[in-house]
């Protein structure tokens, strides 16, 4: 195992990593849990001290909508576990994707991405940003590297994709993709959601930056919304300051600082940490999604036992796909790790302990039936969530996928029959039951 590139930690893996990771006994206290550091803002040592902070000439914390200790240390451990160079955690995962973005692509600019992505996402791609003059083009064929390179425009700034998408269940070529990307001279940004750095490290196949909706399995309870950023410093916004302006010129809110000369590349910090530093001091400072230290802390919690609880996942959910591939009502399962799936051999090569915990299965008999299925289930939840220790069961075409026309959901991989699985830790024999409870319902709808 590699040195924690966050905090110099040596060899340690990634199970103790999620539990030590950014964070040290608390130097006033000796508490050893991560304490909550419920406060907005800190005592200066003097004007010099505050003014030195303000102009980000040394780092430190002036106030919580921006950085606060508690926050601090998740920041540093989920860094770790995704193998960046820095994080930052916010409120939702919807603001750590729309901060991912805006930090890179600006009216003007043009955003290629996947088709194969969470309603919230694709709405964000397809409806609000091109309101803020930002263009965006969603590729034929994620899984054809040409499908990327033909959407490439010159004001093309990022590709952004999933790695497991939801509900598709599309595993995304991590290394195709980004090959294509940086021959393009841009970054790729994935979400990394359903995945977890656990079952899949995509900084490792070329990613430039991953984003997580932390309120899901990282967080893993269902209590917490809050989203991250991780940067893996792999990209150099200095290469091609024509192409990207917002790195390469004064910053007048700083005094002149220039991002990618001062903060990336060969500038002082010893890392690339142009774009990190940047989300957080330009736009969280000045958009404001901050993430609330209690909620900072229950990210933490969950995080401790995220090895734990992925492996029970991915063992329940294996036998839950196996279970639907047999089913008479069943006409189709989606989970990437199932034999025979069209995504199998990508599955093998990024996510060989599973492909995540959310799986999707059409039913026989299409909305009437999939309705009906979804409220006949007792054990699992009905509930436009993911990622919880609970089994989780949805019916995607009138609800998450609901907002917007036919040909749009289609191309999410939303059907009218769709059901999607998030697999919980329960006993497998209930889940299985509860699951035949629903097959009986719905058969006489």
């Amino acid at each position: 195992m590699a040195d924690d590139p966050t905090s110099g930690t040596p060899n340690w893996s990634f199970e103790t990593r999620q539990i030590h990771a950014g964070q040290e006994p608390d130097p006033t206290t000796g508490a050893r849990a991560l304490p909550i550091y419920q406060t907005t803002s800190y005592v200066f040592k003097d004007t010099e001290h505050a003014a030195n902070l303000f102009a980000l000439k040394e780092f430190g914390n002036i106030y919580t909508r921006i950085m606060n200790p508690t926050q601090d240390a998740v920041e540093q451990r989920i860094a770790s576990l995704e193998g960046g160079v820095g994080a930052l955690l916010v409120a939702s995962g919807q603001a750590a994707e729309t901060l991912a973005i805006l930090n890179v692509a600006e009216a003007g600019d043009h955003v290629v991405a996947s088709p194969s992505l969470y309603g919230g996402t694709y709405n964000l791609l397809k409806h609000t940003l091109p309101k803020f003059g930002l263009e965006v083009t969603f590729v034929d064929d994620p899984a054809d590297p040409e499908s990327w390179r033909a959407a490439v425009r010159p004001n093309t700034k990022l590709f952004f994709g999933e790695t497991i998408s939801n509900p598709k269940i599309e595993i995304l070529d991590i290394e195709a993709v980004a090959a294509v990307a940086h021959e393009a001279g841009v970054p790729l940004i994935v979400d990394n959601t359903v995945a977890t750095p656990y079952v899949l490290r995509p900084l490792e196949h070329g990613a430039d930056i991953v984003v997580h909706s932390a309120t899901k399995y990282l967080g893993g309870h269902g209590t917490t919304i809050a989203g991250v950023i991780v940067d893996g410093g792999t990209f150099d916004f200095g290469k091609d300051p024509e192409k990207f302006p917002n790195f390469n010129t004064p910053e007048e809110s700083y005094h002149g600082l220039v991002f990618a000369r001062d903060l990336g590349v060969g500038g002082a910090l010893g890392a690339n940490l142009a774009y990190i530093l940047k989300a957080r001091v330009q736009l969280l400072r000045d958009l404001g999604p901050a993430v609330a230290p209690f909620n900072a802390f229950l990210i933490a919690q969950g995080i401790e036992t995220l090895s734990l609880r992925i492996d029970r996942h991915l063992e329940n959910t294996r036998a839950v796909a196996e279970f639907l591939q047999g089913h008479e009502q069943v006409e189709s399962v989606r989970w990437a790790s199932l034999p025979g799936d069209d995504n199998y051999e990508l599955a093998q090569k990024y996510t060989p302990k599973g492909s995540g915990a959310v799986l999707a299965f059409e039913i026989a008999g299409g909305v009437d039936a999939g309705r009906t299925f979804v409220e006949s289930l007792r054990l699992h939840s009905h509930v436009a969530n993911l990622g919880d220790v609970r089994s989780l069961a949805i019916h995607p075409a009138t609800t998450t996928h609901s907002q917007g026309p036919d040909s749009d959901r289609l191309a999410a991989g939303v059907t009218p029959g769709l059901v999607r699985l998030a697999v919980g830790i329960e006993h497998i024999d209930d889940i299985l039951a509860d699951l035949e409870q629903g097959f009986t319902a719905a058969k006489g709808a």
